[in-house]
């Protein structure tokens, strides 16, 4: 592994970004006592600490070592993820937070019960603590281990990854989401300055002239629509997998929506997630182009998670250095403390408070922060694992794009078409991803050759059509309960509140869906 030595002034600015994040986890855990609070910040969260969290959270691991790393290697194809997510959160914006937030739901799994059964919520739950354990948060323990052995090539992987987790889980297990969203905060303004500074200096490299810049690039390096053939991400990915993936992680999986379901009202939640929205078309410019532009700067790098490493170290002066570091691993305490929270809310709501009701809030709280620490140590167990994936980017879309079909089939029939019943939504559940196993293991075998975001968007069909096979052949029929205010066409009316036109979230949605169209065609 390369060695990229790190200066004392650099080293002191990463133990004060450490020492910042335990005093706010501290004085929060003194503010912190019962489960609605660890898990949903006393519902309290206003919308720039919503917007501000959902951005942090996200950029983690996935997305400073993920993304500039396929940029190398790809192009900025890549970025395709990103400025989908603006498009999902207005969807959610207007199908999905009015749900959630009025049924006062603590976990996303609350909802597949209200609107079907408790089968369906077990199974979704369990699914979602698999998945932000050995994917979210194994994923961020793996990145931060990777960039802390760059600068410090005698660490030992999984002790490091092992300290990593316990800082993390420390903090959130004391403080909870409160903790987390307002280290978010500090964290997104590390990571925009830090990442920003990365770009200005990265194109400064050419004089800052984009002819120069782009001259020796691979055709298509710097395009976001790709051919069919392509072996990144072909258009079709685009138009019918990639939905579907940010669908589920911004508006189903319980790390990024609990900051949602925290939010003090529907108002708050809404503008929160249309300044995730906003904040997400910042990516392809301060992170995937530098990493792009890494391919002319630096030719020979044959890793792709080391590219933004490389940046770090080859490019930044002493100082800045140290204040980039400490973004990144801002962003690696992030994804790993979001997780965390997030699968400690879903075994102590959905799978051990169902079983003792009569817990008071001070014990599901002391609950709370005991799952938390298992999780944290079973997470830094898998982390080592990922190291026989090909990259960090490709091992978290690749898994999801096998496991999220079928929820998100489920969630929408459900949403959308009230006579989507219970055995159907569940048995849609096991049916789509026994599908899925064997769509996985004809890849594996050569027999199938779909790139994974394509495969994506074919089991979510056959998982539509699934579902609506088994509700008609099924006699069960939704009672009212199951339907008022869970679906669209019987959803609560509500009575339109005056408010300035800036403040109205149709104005934002509108603002946030002109900006990404503008920035795909400018692009293409």
């Amino acid at each position: 592994m390369t060695d990229f030595p790190i200066s004392t002034i650099d080293l002191v600015i990463i133990v004060g970004y450490f020492a910042v994040v335990f005093v706010i986890g501290y004085v929060i855990a003194r503010r912190t006592e019962s489960g609605e609070d660890l898990f949903l910040a006393g519902r309290a969260l206003a919308w720039g600490a919503i917007g501000f969290s959902l951005f942090a959270s996200n950029i983690s691991s996935t997305t400073l070592i993920g993304l500039a790393g396929d940029a190398y290697k790809t192009g900025i194809a890549v970025s395709n993820y990103e400025w989908m997510a603006g498009i999902v959160l207005v969807f959610m914006a207007i199908f999905l937070i009015p749900f959630f937030i009025r049924s006062r739901l603590t976990t996303i799994p609350e909802y597949l019960e209200k609107r079907f059964d408790a089968r369906s919520r077990t199974y979704f739950s369990g699914l979602t603590i698999v998945t932000s354990i050995l994917i979210d948060t194994a994923g961020g323990l793996y990145a931060g281990t990777l960039v802390l052995q760059t600068f410090f090539p005698e660490l030992d992987f999984v002790a490091t990854a092992f300290v990593l987790a316990l800082i993390a889980g420390l903090y959130t297990a004391a403080g909870g989401l409160a903790a987390v969203v307002y280290t978010d905060i500090l964290q997104a303004v590390i990571l925009i300055i830090g990442s920003t500074m990365i770009a200005w200096i990265t194109f400064g490299q050419f004089d800052f002239s984009w002819a120069q810049a782009t001259a020796q690039l691979p055709e298509g390096h710097l395009s976001l629509i790709r051919p069919m053939d392509d072996p990144a991400l072909p258009w079709l990915g685009t138009l019918i997998g990639v939905p579907i993936l940010g669908l589920y992680y911004w508006g189903l999986n319980q790390y990024i929506v609990q900051r949602i379901l925290g939010a003090k009202d529907l108002k708050h939640a809404r503008w929160g997630a249309m300044l995730g929205g906003l904040l997400k078309l910042l990516p392809l410019f301060i992170m995937v182009l530098p990493g792009a532009f890494a391919f002319v700067l630096f030719p020979e790098i044959a890793e792709p998670d080391m590219v933004f490493p490389t940046l770090v170290s080859e490019l930044l002066p002493v100082g800045v250095t140290g204040l980039v570091l400490a973004g990144l691993i801002a962003a690696i305490m992030s994804s790993i403390d979001s997780t965390l929270n997030s699968a400690s809310t879903l075994v102590t709501m959905d799978f051990i408070q169902p079983r003792r009701p009569n817990l008071t809030p001070k014990q599901i709280g002391r609950i709370g922060r005991v799952v938390t620490v298992v999780l944290m140590l079973a997470a830094a167990a898998w982390a080592p694992a990922i190291r026989s994936f090909p990259g960090l980017w490709s091992y978290i879309q690749a898994m999801l794009s096998y496991l999220v079909p079928p929820v998100v089939a489920v969630f929408m029939m459900g949403l959308f078409w009230q006579r989507t019943n219970a055995p159907a939504a569940f048995w849609t559940l096991l049916g789509g991803h026994a599908l899925s196993a064997i769509a996985f293991t004809l890849t594996q075998m050569g027999v199938l050759d779909l790139h994974f975001t394509i495969m994506a968007g074919v089991l979510t069909g056959l998982c539509f059509l699934l579902c609506l096979g088994l509700t008609l052949t099924t006699q069960a029929i939704p009672s009212d309960e199951q339907l008022y205010d869970l679906t669209w066409r019987g959803r609560a009316v509500a009575v339109p509140e005056s408010m300035a036109w800036y403040q109205d979230y149709r104005v934002q949605a509108a603002v946030v869906v002109g900006l990404t169209v503008v920035m795909v065609i400018v692009f293409w």
